[in-house]
């Protein structure tokens, strides 16, 4: 391979790559160390670290692919998607990782981001008030207590990779950490609602999985993400992405 192809690239960070490996650039340097840490202690598989020299971390490609991306169509079959909810119950049933992470905010901590991005949402016109206040409404039953567990903290579809009906690897794991095991299955199917049910096939018997609370969290995580990514040159509005996420929930 003979050229770069950037995988994605905003003002925080960079992923670019060159042939099997891939380089993260990262303007903090505690993400990326937080996500060598992670991936250590992960007992999924994980990307190969080939070196580290900050801001830059050079990690090996993964063998298979992705079962999709938001606002796009999903592939792999309901094996598949059972096999990643096989491997998301492994690292949640995992020994705590030292620290918090994006799913470990505290319920006061997730309630004053909220309350304060709906607040900018409405104000600067980007979403309907009615749509807005509807989603923080579904948005609270997320708002409760939650046993600590290891989380990936970003598990987007994009980052879970599988050959057939076996995961092959998880990318990205800079936002681990101790949090709300819940909160990467909702990350997990976003906006593909539809193969909920197999990847809970996979994460076992769902008797302490809240559904409620799984719907809960597609909508916080949509109105946490609407300003973020406007700013910073991806458009939430596609179909199938962000903003129909939350207009599914009304």
């Amino acid at each position: 391979m003979n050229e770069v192809q950037v995988v994605v690239a905003h003002s925080e960070r960079a992923t670019l790559r060159v042939g099997d490996v891939f380089l993260k650039v990262d303007a903090d340097q505690a993400r990326i160390d937080a996500e060598v840490e992670a991936m250590a202690l992960a007992p999924v598989p994980t990307p190969e670290v080939l070196w580290r020299k900050p801001p830059v971390l050079a990690i090996a490609a993964l063998p298979g692919a992705t079962l999709g991306r938001l606002g796009g169509p999903s592939t792999g079959s309901p094996a598949a998607w059972a096999a990643a909810g096989a491997a998301i119950r492994k690292l949640h049933e995992a020994p705590l990782p030292p620290g918090a992470g994006r799913a470990g905010l505290g319920v006061g901590e997730l309630a004053a981001e909220l309350d304060a991005e709906c607040e900018v949402l409405v104000a600067n016109g980007l979403l309907p008030a009615e749509l807005v206040i509807r989603n923080r409404q579904v948005a609270e039953a997320a708002l409760r207590p939650w046993t600590p567990a290891f989380t990936h903290g970003d598990l987007q579809i994009a980052h879970v990779f599988v050959d057939g009906d076996e995961v092959t690897g998880i990318i990205d794991w800079s936002e681990a950490g101790r949090g709300d095991a819940l909160y990467d299955l909702a990350t997990f199917t976003l906006g593909h609602e539809e193969h909920l049910d197999d990847v809970l096939a996979g994460y076992g018997s769902d008797a302490d999985v809240e559904r409620e609370v799984i719907r809960a969290w597609w909508a916080v995580r949509s109105l946490l993400a609407v300003r973020w990514l406007t700013e910073h040159g991806f458009d939430p509005f596609l179909p199938g992405c962000e903003v129909d996420v939350l207009r599914s929930r009304t």
